[in-house]
């Protein structure tokens, strides 16, 4: 069979074109942080953009495909210590659309999924920015996957919960606990390694087995990948013992035992802590 010649230059053109006007913002997804994740259209546009600010959850294998001519802008955050905050992170965007610059908002996983990307873009609204929105392949979703669980599974979960483990100025976390802890369902926490304890506590009080299944997975699907397979009740242990540092997503459910059986050695040619003999399997790699 041969190839539409057609197709294949549609293609082609869609990836050279210029998508970005002069003073208009792209927030755009990174994915996870194996740069095979990144969209095609991702790619395009950090490509072409000559002004691109992004945060430390952007891998340094994504950062190598900006445009090596583009302005760099750092506005990393880390839970408790913003190196920039996100009201100046705002008002960058728009002066740098104001100055005409063709500007990509560079955000680790997808935007719209604990990115602050929604506060961005009503802050760009409000000012008259043109933008546009890239997703991106989220963290639960690649980490999950390159871990061997999947969020759902007829025979173990038919919903996944994408749940804050952090509310905004260290506010208490408050969630719906009964519904969470309702059985045959995947709940993965972002940020959740501080509020671990109120995790645990609330979880097993409303009645969620304290034998529960969890993952934690550090740095996933990037060559510094961390995981291990624990359950609610050692969880808060096993975080202290093992040192995982953020970013690191909780993943709560049955579907967690498939890991064992599914995951994949070397997934995408990326280095895992999965990839070790079973001696250290859980260690941190170097």
């Amino acid at each position: 069979m041969t190839t539409n010649p057609r197709k294949k230059c549609l293609v082609e053109f869609q990836l050279a074109e210029h998508p970005l006007r002069a003073g208009e913002v792209a927030i755009v997804g990174a994915g996870p942080g194996d740069p095979g994740l990144l969209t095609l259209r991702a790619l395009m546009l950090i490509q072409q953009a000559d002004a691109i600010v992004y945060d430390r959850l952007v891998s340094p294998q994504i950062m190598e495909l900006v445009n090596p001519q583009a302005e760099r802008i750092h506005v990393g955050k880390a839970s408790g210590c913003h190196y920039v905050p996100q009201e100046d992170t705002n008002e960058l965007l728009v002066k740098l659309a104001m100055k005409q610059r063709r500007v990509v908002r560079l955000k680790g996983g997808d935007p719209y999924i604990f990115g602050r990307g929604g506060e961005e873009a009503e802050f760009l609204v409000d000012n008259d920015i043109d933008f546009q929105v890239v997703p991106g392949i989220t963290s639960a979703a690649g980490c999950a996957s390159y871990c061997g669980i999947p969020l759902t599974h007829r025979d173990y979960s038919q919903s996944v919960t994408f749940v804050t483990g952090h509310r905004k100025a260290d506010q208490t976390l408050e969630l719906n606990w009964p519904v969470l802890a309702a059985p045959r369902q995947t709940r993965v926490f972002y940020m959740g390694l501080h509020n671990a304890p109120t995790i645990v506590r609330e979880l097993t009080a409303h009645g969620l087995s304290s034998d529960c299944p969890v993952a934690l997975v550090e740095r996933g699907t990037t060559p510094l990948q961390h995981m291990t397979v624990t359950t609610l009740n050692n969880l808060v242990d096993t975080i202290e013992r093992e040192d995982f540092q953020p970013p690191t997503l909780i993943i709560v459910g049955e579907v967690v035992q498939l890991a064992d059986k599914l995951a994949r050695p070397g997934q995408a040619g990326w280095n895992s802590a999965l990839a070790e003999p079973a001696a250290t399997a859980n260690r941190r790699p170097a």
